[in-house]
């Protein structure tokens, strides 16, 4: 066999068989626990820029983009810009497609940095809240009817919040590309860790749960979570499959 095709092959099968390895499974849960509470997200920057991501979603989103070729990412969510920046770096590789970056309050600070960034020719920002209908239209003018698409939803992590970008923000999602919620890790840790307004019960992951009973062009990518297991975005990978 060849060896490339076999490497594939093994590594496929491994992946699957993680879904079954409970002792992995359960060391991940531990570290994704410990490490949310002690905000291990926040160590990490990309290209200068804090990211606020785990290293594992990052690489997995890598693997996605590498894969889909996107001519559009939009990202509800901009904090620090790492994450945009990341996006549009990887863009800048393929050689094409842009970042479109929505956030209810850009503060200067990040815009200044993000703006005098070299991966700024790749990005566009468009400050307003992601779930009001002339937000989401000046995100439309953005997206051509030919272009590949892949939404990530990263913005307010409450259940309504989220089902709203999830039932505004699913139309722009092309054809196998991805929707994707981070942080539905919420609905996986202790109850009243977070100092916000979402918790257990009350998250990205209801909402997902919610949004799929509807609308069954999408599928939860389990291999995804397999191949993870230490992620914020634990189902929270939408596969549109039609």
């Amino acid at each position: 066999m060849d060896p490339i095709k076999e490497f594939e092959i093994e590594r496929k099968e491994r992946i699957s068989s993680f879904g079954k390895n409970e002792d992995l499974r359960k060391s991940a849960h531990e570290f994704n626990v410990i490490s949310n509470r002690d905000k291990y997200s926040y160590n990490f920057s990309w290209m200068g820029r804090p990211i606020i991501q785990y290293p594992q979603d990052m690489i997995a989103m890598q693997e996605l983009i590498w894969q889909i070729q996107p001519d559009v990412i939009i990202e509800t969510g901009i904090a620090h810009g790492g994450s945009l920046i990341y996006y549009a770096s990887i863009m800048e590789l393929i050689g094409k497609g842009k970042v479109i970056g929505v956030d209810i309050d850009i503060r200067e600070h990040n815009k200044l940095a993000i703006e005098s960034h070299p991966m700024f020719k790749r990005i566009r920002m468009i400050q307003g809240s992601s779930v009001d209908t002339s937000i989401v239209e000046s995100v439309a003018k953005e997206v051509k009817s030919s272009d590949v698409v892949m939404v990530l939803l990263d913005s307010n992590h409450t259940h309504d919040h989220v089902y709203q970008e999830l039932k505004l923000y699913n139309k722009f999602v092309t054809l196998n590309s991805y929707l994707v919620v981070f942080d539905t890790i919420i609905e996986d840790m202790p109850n009243g860790m977070y100092d916000r307004p979402w918790d257990v019960g009350d998250n990205a992951k209801t909402a997902v749960f919610q949004f799929l009973k509807e609308h069954d062009q999408f599928v939860i990518d389990e291999q995804i979570d397999n191949k993870l297991l230490i992620s914020v975005a634990p189902q929270g990978y939408l596969k549109r499959i039609k």
